[in-house]
């Protein structure tokens, strides 16, 4: 995408902009790594506070949130030998956001990993082949960035208790 003009102000008001609402919507850095790690597989109480040393409280919140947000649901489970406990599943919802954090990754590998072999490849099932998060138009073809260009409604510019 080419380098935007310069303007004074986004063209689109924040108060529309879902990009802006979703930040809100996924929560903080804590959420954010619990989302990742469930991404990954970690279910449980325990696992998500012993991977991410997230303080026990703030874990207790954090899941409230993701359920109450609908990103996770509870579900019981029983260990052998033990009482029964929850552990957080993502539902749909939760789980469409691989991509954009897997876009995340891509990027922070380019730009946060110092140069590092990146801890992590994405590749096709079928031939093993090295796969990457692109743009893609509605036939499947790979945009190349210089291709790219934004369109905006109208209303997007305009306050929300505006309209």
């Amino acid at each position: 995408m080419a380098t935007p003009p310069f303007r004074r102000q986004s063209p689109i008001h924040i108060s529309r902009c879902t990009l802006a609402a979703s930040f809100d919507f996924l929560g903080d850095r804590w959420s954010l790594l619990i989302l990742r790690s469930a991404l990954f597989g970690v279910r449980r109480y325990d696992d998500f506070h012993t991977e991410i040393g997230i303080p026990r409280t703030v874990l207790a919140d954090r899941l409230k949130r993701l359920v109450a947000s609908g990103l996770m649901v509870q579900q019981d489970y029983k260990a052998d030998g033990s009482r029964p406990r929850k552990e957080y599943l993502l539902t749909e919802m939760g789980e469409a956001l691989r991509l954009p954090f897997l876009a995340m990754r891509q990027w922070s590998d380019r730009w946060v990993g110092q140069g590092r072999t990146p801890p992590m490849r994405l590749m096709r099932k079928s031939d093993g082949s090295e796969i990457s998060v692109a743009f893609v138009d509605q036939a499947g073809r790979i945009v190349p960035p210089d291709d790219l260009m934004a369109g905006f409604e109208d209303w997007a510019s305009v306050p929300a208790t505006e309209s």
